[in-house]
């Protein structure tokens, strides 16, 4: 039994190795040695981290002991940098960078920051990188004078720390409490990552991990951003939806028949469903269309009027909100996509129209030379905020119209931007679903529609173009490969199926004696589960 036992301990171990922390997850930590610290930086060998109230800075093992300190520069120290020789600190008071002598804290120069509230600083290789938190900035900066070569927005309110990982930047937010990967060269932001504390302020990255130092629970974490799983899933939501479709007949001629599909749900990465969907009445069948989304079947027959028929579907699910963590260096490349995904999902659709003049220039121009498939949904991503804003005006017209109208809904951003990555030869589908519409318990009649694009290598990843067409890169950012956990997918499809059509979640077909008036409800009742 004890050779059992141990033999079990180890297989659990191997697997912990190979399965790996999650993205985010925090896997070592020790206390800081001052009561405020601030800037942190990796060395090569060691941490260095400031504090302001003891204006030292201090030098650390990875496990935390103290093996020497410097005196701070100034009074107020904030962000550190390591340019390979020599320390560099930005002083909040002063408003100044100052380059220091690691081994006695000399100064060796002095720059005035371009901003007026620095606060995190980093060496990229070449080029030193600022964080102001008044002016919600990043900057590129010269050592030479200080002044900012490119700037670009900070994603939240409050900037502190910054790292830069040999490709993107790192930048912490204490008013989020998140860490945003981003790209040097526009500020995308790729990932946001849960911050292990209220108040992160220093950051700093070692070769595999980064590291941040909080201010609230005066800790310095070391923190997995590789992660062997790129899903992630957190904040649980538990609940019971019905949605409820109604067909009614105002007269004065009866509805003969009255065929309606409501789309049946599946357990997917965002949702695990508990049990059969119950449906009321019995439907006469179950139908599968083209895309392999299965409906339920009901059919009416000789609707007098003044009546009313009503379906229900009645759901109980665990939903997530879900982070993709997906790496665009790692993504495979288009010839890698397998052969019946793009048979299936580069095709053309009614409301596509691929060979319209204006998707094929519109493709173009978003993607230009660019092969990697992350890329591509991307710039196009970026390029249709440009382009479009969101107007719910009721319709669903094709792809070039909304593009040349420059307004739509999540539909119609759904549909061009469906029609320019097809263009572009990324395959891409919809998905469509029923909303959390503010209280937990609430009612949704509006709905809401996304994209999903193939990465080799990921699979299908969520992009919504209409929910992240907005100013913040942090927002951006939430709409690209993360969903919230305010939706139930009822639907996934390309279009034009032989039951739903254009629709999601339900549709249905009817015919009717002359003057007949023949009014369509649809609505969905959301009910948490304590």
């Amino acid at each position: 039994m004890r050779r059992f036992s141990v033999a079990l301990a180890l297989l659990v171990a191997l697997c912990g190795r190979l399965h790996g922390a999650q993205v985010g997850e925090v896997v070592a930590s020790f206390p800081t040695p001052g009561p405020c610290p601030t800037g942190l930086v990796w060395d090569g060998k060691h941490l260095w981290l400031a504090d302001r109230k003891t204006d030292t800075i201090y030098k650390m093992t990875t496990e935390g002991k103290v093996v020497a300190t410097i005196p701070s520069p100034g009074y107020w120290p904030m962000g550190l940098a390591f340019d390979g020789t020599h320390l560099w600190n930005v002083d909040l008071g002063e408003k100044k960078l100052y380059k220091i002598d690691p081994k006695d804290g000399s100064i060796l120069a002095a720059l005035d920051a371009p901003g007026p509230s620095p606060s995190g600083l980093v060496w990229d290789g070449s080029s030193l990188w600022l964080s102001d938190n008044k002016d919600d900035k990043v900057s590129r900066i010269s050592t030479q004078d200080g002044t900012a070569i490119i700037s670009f927005p900070a994603p939240g309110g409050e900037p502190q720390g910054l790292a830069f990982d040999g490709r993107y930047l790192w930048l912490a937010d204490r008013s989020q409490d998140e860490l945003y990967m981003m790209t040097p060269e526009h500020g995308y932001v790729l990932w946001v990552v849960k911050s292990p504390g209220h108040f992160p302020t220093g950051l700093a990255w070692d070769g595999t991990h980064v590291w941040c130092a909080d201010f609230e629970s005066d800790k310095v974490f070391r923190i997995d951003v590789e992660g062997k799983e790129p899903l992630v899933r957190t904040n649980e939501r538990h609940a019971i939806v019905e949605y409820t479709h109604q067909v009614r007949n105002y007269g004065p001629g009866k509805i003969k028949t009255a065929d309606v599909y409501i789309a049946l749900p599946r357990s997917r990465d965002s949702q695990q469903l508990e049990g059969q969907a119950e449906l009321v009445p019995k439907p006469v069948g179950t139908v599968t269309d083209r895309w392999g989304q299965a409906c339920a079947h009901f059919r009416h027959e000789n609707l007098p009027p003044a009546r009313t028929e009503t379906v229900t579907m009645k759901v109980k699910a665990r939903i997530w909100e879900v982070f993709y963590y997906v790496r665009p260096e790692r993504v495979g490349s288009l010839a890698e996509i397998p052969a019946e995904i793009k048979e299936r999902y580069l095709a053309d659709g009614s409301k596509y129209c691929l060979g319209d003049p204006l998707i094929q220039q519109a493709a173009r121009e978003a993607v230009g030379d660019e092969k990697n498939p992350y890329w591509i949904a991307r710039k196009i991503y970026h390029w249709l905020m440009g382009k479009m804003y969101y107007e719910l005006a009721g319709g669903w017209n094709v792809a070039p119209e909304v593009l040349r109208r420059g307004n739509g809904s999540c539909s119609e951003y759904s549909f061009v931007y469906i029609a320019l990555c097809r263009a572009s030869g990324l395959p891409a589908r919809y998905v469509g679903s029923v909303v959390v519409r503010g209280d937990d318990a609430s009612m949704d009649d509006v709905f809401h529609r996304w994209v999903e694009v193939y990465l080799p290598g990921y699979g299908w990843i969520p992009v919504d173009p209409s929910g992240g067409d907005q100013e913040s890169p942090r927002a951006q950012a939430l709409y690209f490969g993360h969903l919230a956990n305010r939706f139930l997918i009822t639907t996934e499809g390309g279009g034009d199926s032989e039951y739903l059509g254009w629709t999601y979640n339900s549709a249905e077909t009817w015919t009717a004696e002359a003057k007949c008036k023949v009014v369509v409800e649809n609505f969905a009742d959301w009910n948490p589960i304590r």
